[in-house]
């Protein structure tokens, strides 16, 4: 999974944080979940996910969804479920697949809407009329993170550009997923629960998994099938909130503006034929990150999978509480979340991932014993296609100060895929994994750290 293994396993300490990095992905891959979560009678015409029965003999079984894990998700439903069974399908996803028989798949962009996938979600939508879908039919929905960048269609007379204005202002603003999605819900005519309300009669059922701290399922991929809890004004005090609202085009003006005077529909409260199953999240990949270290020999806890707040003064806190001892003897610690990034003007390039490890050489350095730290997006890409996040560790801060390189000047500029480039033996290369429940970073102290340990 890890494509330039050989180059970061440098040591053995590093190779087992980057074996536990792996075993944590693997466990939320779509292609082991799915079938611990769903099975199907052919005969009965029977679907189940998470133990609970659907019906579909009468009717007819349709497939709509996207995010990262869409593609995966596809495949691996048309293993569980025979392609002759699905009438029609269609999902939105960053990097297509040709395995699918009865499941279109279109590529559309993220972590930026593109006119591609709103050419996707109309296709989506066209299904309603095409086939008549009614109350016998079922329409599974599947979901995972990425999905409000990968399932655009912009409200009212707002154009994909101007949502891509939205977008790319809210990402850098310091706003968190809650917030930014409260206004992507606003702005569209699918997030918010309206996909489901739109396929009404029918029982629309998500299988869902989440990159969102604490599951909150209207905020994931922008609740797409889930009653929205937030309002037009909501979204509207968001963008005043951060300063954005003055920079962003009149049509988004018009509509918010509208929508909290009453003159815009709010999005539905309720979804009497929308059922959500989450199959998969942080903790998953967590846990099974422990078990692996455990069954190592290593003394291991899961601090947090819900970790937030920006990444350097994150990577500082955690850094001051392992100085302190407040770890005792674990030789492993785990944390999972998602922090958000606050850049300077005229930013250098990286991602939070790689921002978290780069903020850990400066924190760490007083640590008096070996320690490795790695910081990696499950969904493989940190802001950059392709770059997962950084794994360093007390050699890493050694080849920097012996190189004369100024690790808190790239901190400070949010350069850190730079200062990597140049210490090298950090970057970790996955490309697109599949899957995506927000970030895992592992820890690796003392005793585990140490050479023959």
């Amino acid at each position: 999974m890890i494509k330039n293994r050989s180059e970061l396993a440098t040591t053995s300490q590093r190779e087992t944080v980057l074996d536990l990095v792996e075993v944590g992905i693997r466990a939320v891959l779509p292609s082991n979940i799915m079938r611990s979560a769903l099975s199907y009678d052919p005969d009965d015409r029977v679907l189940t996910v998470s133990g609970e029965r659907y019906d579909v003999d009468g009717g007819r079984l349709f497939v709509v969804g996207g995010g990262k894990a869409a593609a995966r998700m596809a495949e691996t439903l048309e293993e569980i479920i025979p392609p002759d069974h699905l009438t029609a399908g269609i999902v939105n996803c960053r990097h297509g697949s040709t395995r699918t028989r009865a499941i279109d798949v279109h590529e559309a962009g993220s972590p930026l809407p593109d006119e591609r996938g709103v050419s996707g979600v109309r296709a989506m939508l066209e299904l309603k009329d095409r086939y008549d879908i009614a109350a016998d039919d079922v329409v599974l929905c599947l979901i995972s993170g990425g999905g409000s960048a990968l399932l655009p269609c912009p409200a009212g007379n707002i154009t994909i550009r101007e949502l891509v204005e939205v977008t790319e202002a809210l990402l850098t603003s310091g706003a968190d997923i809650h917030e930014i999605n409260a206004v992507r819900k606003h702005l569209s005519e699918v997030k918010g629960g309206r996909l489901g309300r739109f396929y009404a009669p029918a029982r629309v059922v998500s299988v869902i998994i989440s990159d969102v701290i604490g599951n909150d399922l209207d905020v994931i991929a922008s609740g797409p099938t889930v009653p929205d809890r937030s309002t037009f004004r909501d979204a509207l005090d968001v963008l005043e909130r951060y300063g954005l609202w003055d920079e962003l085009p009149s049509s988004v003006h018009s509509r918010l503006e509208r929508g909290a005077k009453g003159d815009e529909q709010e999005n539905p409260r309720r979804l009497a034929n929308c059922n959500n199953h989450i199959i998969a999240d942080n903790r998953v990949a967590l846990e099974a990150m422990e078990k692996e270290a455990r069954g190592r020999g290593l003394s291991s806890r899961i601090l947090t999978c819900r970790q937030t707040g920006r990444p350097e003064e994150v990577a500082r806190g955690r850094a001051q509480q392992a100085i302190e001892g407040e770890f005792g003897s674990l030789d492993v610690v785990l944390l999972g979340g998602e922090t958000t990034p606050v850049l300077p003007d005229n930013p250098g390039t990286g991602g939070r991932n790689q921002h978290y490890a780069a903020a850990s050489l400066l924190a760490m350095e007083d640590y008096p014993e070996p320690w490795t730290v790695a910081s990696v997006g499950t969904d493989g890409s940190d802001f950059m296609p392709g770059i997962a996040g950084a794994i360093v560790d007390r050699d890493t801060v050694k080849r920097a100060r012996s190189g004369g390189v100024d690790i808190r000047s790239h901190v400070d500029r949010f350069d850190s895929y730079s200062l990597f480039e140049k210490l090298g033996s950090s970057l970790i290369r996955t490309g697109d994994t599949g899957t995506n429940v927000c970030d895992v970073v592992a820890y690796l102290l003392g005793s585990g750290a140490s050479p023959g340990a």
